[in-house]
């Protein structure tokens, strides 16, 4: 294991003194047997047991034997979702739901991510999560199929994280971890409560050496949480995150032969130009809350962002000759911003409980994009001449409702409807004789309904059926080049349109045993795809119609009082309905009706073992299974099934002021070779992302009483 990082006197001679400072108390019930809330599918606190859609939340403050640095960390165990960790931070990770998302190569698309509320994702639909902050997280919740559509563009499902509210003692939380390829993370933690004041602060610090060749990132981050009780019924909560990734090194993707001979290498341009990524934001919201009495409320949004971004790519200087191409380096400047009002009004409706919300949202951001030359001379990976200069601004104006009606003791009725418009407008500033002005706007629209029917067979039992329309706009990198190669941005494309529908069981037959099955499908109409990919540019087009459908099972089962099993299916089916040309050669190849979507793996599978509690001796043992993944739109490639297994230790122990907990986890047990993720239609062929052999990673996480 290649530079490996080990804390071996906090795991011996650590936890030797603190065993015997207190002794073992006897396993309380563990409270993983009640009902979680969520409030993400309903904008309401509700038991997803209860709600007419597929929506999971997961503990992280429940996982203390992760690193605590990507979502998918804690994701694997949630059926539809795939979150591939890329080992690559200049790319952030890869997220799709119900195989929504599947096709981004960098950040995340086609979901919705949201933290606090806050948008995570601009109004065009790209998002990332380079800044969830784990450490002073809750809770992640996790919504898919049609309820998604009521957060408007881009929602083939909904992410949202939670920070933690203040504890009702203060509390300062120390946490160290270190392993395999020089990865290790520091965090300190502060909260509490205080009267009607409530404070959540986090600072973490991350770094690694990278399993790859030419992978080296650091990231630091912070996160604050501030909340106050104000008159009567009224709360303000103050919201601050901030962070810095500078110079991010990209191993880019290998072709098949470099992955099956080392995958540890990296592309020979990766090294070439030194491609690299720095990201700084800084970002301020806050929420105001208030109680009006007779069931009413009111909550208000607002929240506003700066983000920079410098980006070195491998774009060949041949390639850079075309005058209408924007270089090898991305400079991005962005301030972004937004407001939600919302109104609530909770009662009776012919008797029975009956609650509506309505809302208006609005975001904006305006970006400064301008490119350069990746070269100077014969030197590579350096800022050379300007080649692209423009503001782009893109808004959304949504109008939204939403109600729940429990209109029998056995059933509940949930019904939205979202209005969007979504304004894209690009002021070129760099025109001359051979690059004319690019200037355009464009204006999409939307309505978007949703309704759900969930009915209560048994104490033990609930079936549920929903349905509802999405849509899709293309981003500004989709929009950046016209498929025909002249000046221009693509203003041609139009929204991809979903039909969504779902039906599904949800079943809690004994106590600590919980399971549910869900079948769905989604039609979309002007599906976003490939149209071109060559010379360090990706254009797109609208095909006519594509499929996703699918199946997902989960359990989770309390068998006995230290042991609890858990397990995550899915099933699904996503291709291509209509045929269309991919024109990245000449002549153009076609792509047959029934191709499957790239990205996109049939099968995949999740299960956990765990034994013990937060105190005394624990551990788990998990394995994961991913079918085959086609790379590209032609299918001529694609990475191999696999799975692999983890397992990890720990010992917790309670101070007379605080607890102890320590952990030593390995990953990919059985050292096996596999591509954790892929890079759909790479121009390259450099489609695989390997995934690491065995590693290990030991950890101590300190709390105390204030």
């Amino acid at each position: 294991m290649r530079g490996a990082t080990w804390m071996i006197w906090l795991w011996g001679g650590g936890i030797a003194t603190c065993a015997s400072a207190a002794p073992e108390a006897p396993i309380a019930p563990s409270e993983d047997d009640l009902p979680t809330v969520v409030v993400t599918a309903t904008r309401s606190e509700q038991d997803p047991y209860g709600v007419a859609a597929s929506i999971d939340a997961v503990d992280v403050q429940a996982r203390p034997d992760a690193l605590g640095i990507n979502p998918s960390e804690f994701l694997s165990g949630i059926p539809g979702v795939l979150a591939r960790d890329r080992q690559n931070y200049a790319q952030d990770e890869q997220i799709s739901i119900r195989g929504f998302g599947a096709r981004s190569t960098f950040g995340v698309r086609g979901v919705r991510l949201y933290i606090d509320g806050i948008p995570a994702t601009m109004p065009d639909g790209q998002g990332q999560v380079s800044h969830f902050n784990l450490d002073s997280a809750a809770r992640i919740e996790v919504l898919r199929g049609p309820f998604s559509a009521l957060y408007g563009n881009s929602s083939g499902g909904v992410i949202q994280l939670f920070t933690a509210d203040g504890s009702e003692t203060p509390l300062f939380d120390l946490g160290l971890a270190g392993g395999s390829d020089a990865a290790w993370r520091v965090n300190a933690n502060a909260r509490g409560r205080s009267g009607g004041f409530d404070w959540n602060l986090d600072l973490t610090h991350f770094q690694t050496d990278g399993y790859r060749d030419h992978s080296r990132a650091k990231r630091e981050s912070g996160n604050a949480r501030l909340g106050w009780s104000i008159g009567d019924g009224g709360k303000l909560t103050v919201l601050v995150n901030t962070l810095s990734l500078p110079n991010a090194q990209d191993p880019l993707g290998l072709t098949r032969a470099q992955f099956e001979a080392e995958p540890r290498s990296v592309a020979a341009v990766a090294e070439q130009f030194d491609t690299r990524k720095s990201v700084h934001q800084n970002q301020l919201g806050a929420i105001w809350e208030q109680d009006l009495g007779g069931g009413h409320s009111l909550r208000l949004l607002g929240y506003y962002g700066h983000r920079e971004v410098e980006q070195y790519l491998a774009v060949p200087k041949a390639a850079q000759a075309n005058p209408l191409h924007s270089g090898g380096v991305v400079d991005l400047g962005s301030d972004y911003g937004g407001s939600d009002l919302r109104w609530t009004w909770k009662g009776d409706l012919a008797g029975h409980p009956f609650e509506l919300a309505a809302g208006l949202a609005w975001d904006r951001q305006e970006q400064h994009r301008r490119g350069y030359e990746n070269f100077v001379g014969d030197a590579l990976g350096v800022r050379g001449a300007l080649r692209r200069n423009e503001i782009d601004t893109v808004s959304d104006f949504d109008q939204y409702v939403q109600a729940n009606w429990r209109l029998a003791d056995a059933w509940t009725l949930t019904a939205g409807l979202r209005h969007s418009e979504v304004r894209f407008d690009s002021a070129d500033r760099y025109v001359t004789a051979k690059n004319p002005d690019d200037s355009g706007r464009v204006t999409y629209a939307a309505t978007s309904p949703v309704a759900g029917l969930l009915w209560r067979a048994a104490d033990w039992a609930n079936l549920y059926a929903s349905w509802g329309k999405g849509f899709e706009t293309p981003t500004f990198n989709e929009l950046a080049y016209r498929a025909d190669g002249r000046a221009g941005l693509a203003f041609d494309l139009v929204p991809a349109r979903t039909r969504n529908g779902e039906i599904g069981v949800k079943l809690r037959p004994a106590a600590g045993l919980e399971a549910s099955l869900a079948l769905f499908r989604a039609d979309t109409r002007d599906e976003l795809a490939v149209a071109t990919s060559a010379g360090g540019r990706t254009t797109y087009q609208n095909i006519g119609k594509a499929r996703r459908d699918g199946a997902e099972l989960a359990l989770g089962w309390r068998f006995a009082e230290r042991w609890r099993l858990q397990f995550a299916w899915t099933w699904l089916d996503a291709s291509f309905r209509t045929p269309f040309s991919l024109c990245s050669t000449t002549p153009c190849t076609p792509v047959p009706a029934g191709s499957r979507i790239p990205g996109i793996p049939r099968r995949n599978a999740h299960a956990a073992l765990e034994w013990g509690g937060e105190r005394g001796w624990r551990a788990s043992f998990a394995a994961d299974y991913v079918g085959g993944v086609p790379v590209n739109d032609l299918g001529s490639d694609r990475a191999p099934s696999y799975v692999v297994a983890g397992a990890d230790v720990g010992y917790g122990v309670e101070l007379a002021s605080g607890q102890l907990r320590t952990f030593l986890r390995v990953d990919n047990l059985f050292d096996r070779r596999y591509a954790g993720s892929v890079i759909v239609n790479d121009a390259n062929g450099r489609y695989f992302e390997p995934a690491p052999g065995r590693t290990a990673m030991l950890g101590v996480r300190w709390n105390w009483r204030l």
